[in-house]
């Protein structure tokens, strides 16, 4: 790929941390950073020796030196952001969760196929040595056919002494909510494994909903710190998913994936799949037994930030999309079917039935 390639990144959270060191490492010029407060890309342009800053997106994704934008801000600004850039003729990687409903992500996957630039996704965990793994046990029919999948995931991070800052997480017009943060991952990992989503059962909770404001006032948040959902697939099987921001203590994550011949079962420490998973696994009845992770699923390790890795090997495929024209996947189509599933979790809640998909 040619160094001269140039990207621009909107958000220094995650931006920052991940985004440009990934960039970066895959041949790109990080040329510039965007964040509404002047004084945090100011910082964050410095700690990653980015030339420029802008607190304006817009100005950003204008400028003529620029080939790919990498939009890393709340969902609630995707969209807009997306079409800006699209329409000004950049390539586009999006962070998840992609939109704050399907009919956001159609008018972006819409543009994306337009534009003929390549548009992917943010579903770095599909390339996390653990979920690689198992989707290559899956299609060589290591478990037989599939029939049910369960996961687990208990977190600590709103278990707090006093009510936690309020942030755009608890905000619903900004596409805050753990659903969407985390669930739209684990959506699209249960996609990637076992195909198009048939119906969707689901029921969204706040179970700790005190917030303080700027100014110290106690506010409610507006969106869901734990779910529980049911996905059906098209191709047969189900899969369950419970998850909690206000679990104590913290537990992690645990996937089992059940088939009519076998079993896999993975686990990790936090959120984030790590770069040292192991699979369990036991076929025809026999002793869960761990498997070592061949090595071709981490060809590379990087010390700065565990999620690295994950992050450099999408950006590779990004990369080889705009060689080739394409958008590799995960792209905007997986985008918009994660979408949908999530729309109709949040349909489910609100209407407390099964809600079908597609």
């Amino acid at each position: 790929m040619s160094a001269s390639r140039r990207v621009g990144i909107i958000g220094v959270g995650f931006g920052s941390q991940v985004y440009v060191p990934a960039f970066a490492s895959e041949g790109w010029d990080v040329v510039a950073l965007c964040s509404r407060h002047a004084d945090k890309a100011r910082k964050a342009a410095d700690a990653a020796g980015v030339p420029d800053i802008h607190t304006d997106p817009l100005e950003l994704i204008a400028r003529r030196d620029i080939d790919a934008v990498g939009i890393v801000t709340p969902p609630g600004a995707h969209h807009d952001l997306t079409l800006a850039a699209l329409a000004a003729g950049k390539h586009v990687m999006c962070e998840k969760p992609f939109a704050l409903d399907a009919g956001q992500a159609t008018a972006m996957r819409d543009a994306a196929e337009r534009s003929g630039k390549t548009a992917m996704i943010g579903h770095e965990f599909r390339h996390t040595p653990q979920r690689a793994y198992i989707k290559a046990l899956l299609d060589d029919g290591y478990i037989g056919r599939f029939q049910l999948c369960t996961i687990e995931l208990f977190l600590d991070r709103y278990v707090t002494p006093q009510p936690r800052p309020a942030t755009w997480m608890a905000l619903a017009a900004e596409g805050g909510g753990i659903l969407g943060a985390l669930g739209s991952h684990y959506i699209d990992g249960l996609r990637h494994w076992f195909g198009d989503v048939k119906s969707v059962t689901g029921r969204l909770l706040t179970l700790r909903p005190d917030l303080a404001d700027a100014t110290g006032r106690i506010v409610e948040a507006e969106t869901d710190d734990a779910f529980v959902f049911t996905l059906e697939f098209a191709s047969g099987g189900i899969a369950t998913m419970i998850a909690s921001f206000a679990a104590t203590p913290a537990r992690g994550a645990k996937i089992a994936v059940m088939g009519d011949c076998g079993t896999l079962i993975a686990e990790q420490p936090g959120p984030n799949p790590m770069e040292d998973g192991v699979v369990a696994a036991s076929r025809g009845g026999s002793p869960l037994q761990p498997l070592a992770t061949p090595p071709r699923y981490t060809p590379f390790t990087d010390s700065r930030d565990h999620r690295l890795m994950a992050f450099r090997l999408l950006v590779r495929d990004f990369n080889d999309g705009i060689a080739r024209g394409t958008s590799p996947s995960p792209n905007f189509t997986d985008a918009l079917r994660c979408q949908q599933v999530l729309d109709a979790v949040r349909e489910s809640s609100r209407a407390g039935r099964t809600i079908a998909v597609g």
